[in-house]
């Protein structure tokens, strides 16, 4: 497995020891645990135990712990987010994994621009702290329905905002957590994207978009009809061997993880449907299994 890029899903963390051995067994190579918000009452290092014995048994890794909430503010929903970030960075070796993941946070209604000092000042102390255990943090690329004026979540949405935050906290240990789909629901093109930013790439969401193009040219972005969806892979638009050929080139090391409850039409009670095809469409992709050469 260590030549493979592993394919996984993602999974509430508090929920975790619940679910994993439940969906395991159709071939999921690695788990990214996600917290909203806070991590709450979930005891971190007990879920780390139980979850790192499923691993030994099932031989799959835990790819990232995840906590999505806006750390910049640190009120309402969201006074927790920031202790738990802490957390998440403290136990993530617990959990045989390197890599924490999240919204950036940003101030309330304000512009991307107006958000970055309090980004850089509060990321800065998580950077040094994540650092200081071998760990790396990754932003994921969703826009939370914010655009570059105003927003409730995260700034790390265009490659504007990228360059601006790297370049105010020029930190080894900050990269991103990317997917095509946040990017096609703004209309750009994944995959240049990705051969420019592979280097800050540290871990994959799989999570593809399907573009009305008809009713873009007709009616526009603002009009009533939905333009695009969040799909699948599989279900979308992406030539997902395209995106593995990329990454493999730029030597990437990371995961790909499924991440469901999106698609429009494989939902519901089509749910592990719709990510069992994506488990096996994107192991096609990489190449199905590795094959050692001859000797």
């Amino acid at each position: 497995m260590s030549h493979e890029i592993r394919i996984g899903t993602l999974v509430g963390g508090g929920d975790a020891v619940r679910v994993i051995p439940q969906i395991v067994g159709h071939g999921f190579e690695s788990f990214n645990l996600t917290f909203w918000q806070t991590t709450g009452a979930t005891d971190l290092v007990e879920t780390a135990k139980r979850v790192r014995a499923l691993a030994d048994e099932h031989d799959f890794v835990i790819s990232s712990v995840g906590i999505f909430g806006n750390a910049l503010t640190g009120t309402g929903d969201h006074a927790d987010t920031l202790a738990s970030w802490k957390r998440v960075i403290d136990t993530a070796h617990l959990f045989g994994t390197d890599l924490v993941s999240g919204f950036t946070g940003r101030l309330v209604g304000e512009s991307i621009a107006a958000s970055m000092s309090k980004y850089a000042e509060v990321f800065g102390e998580l950077s040094k702290r994540a650092d200081a255990l071998g760990v790396r943090i990754a932003f994921e690329n969703c826009a939370m329905g914010g655009t570059w004026e105003t927003g409730d979540y995260n700034i790390a949405h265009n490659p504007t905002a990228w360059e601006m935050m790297f370049n105010a906290l020029p930190a080894d240990n900050i990269g991103l957590e990317w997917e095509p789909c946040h990017q096609m629901v703004s209309l750009i093109d994944p995959i240049p994207q990705l051969r420019k930013w592979t280097d800050k790439i540290f871990h994959v969401h799989g999570k593809d978009a399907t573009i009305a193009w008809d009713i873009v040219k007709e009616y526009g972005i603002n009009g009533p009809k939905p333009f695009v969806w969040h799909r699948t892979p599989g279900f979308g638009d992406t030539n997902w061997t395209d995106i593995i050929t990329i990454l493999r080139q730029a030597g990437y090391k990371g995961t790909i993880d499924i991440e469901g409850f999106h698609d429009p039409v494989y939902k519901d009670e089509l749910e592990m449907t719709g990510q069992v095809h994506a488990l096996n469409y994107l192991k096609r992709c990489r190449g199905s299994q590795f094959i050692p050469n001859p000797s």
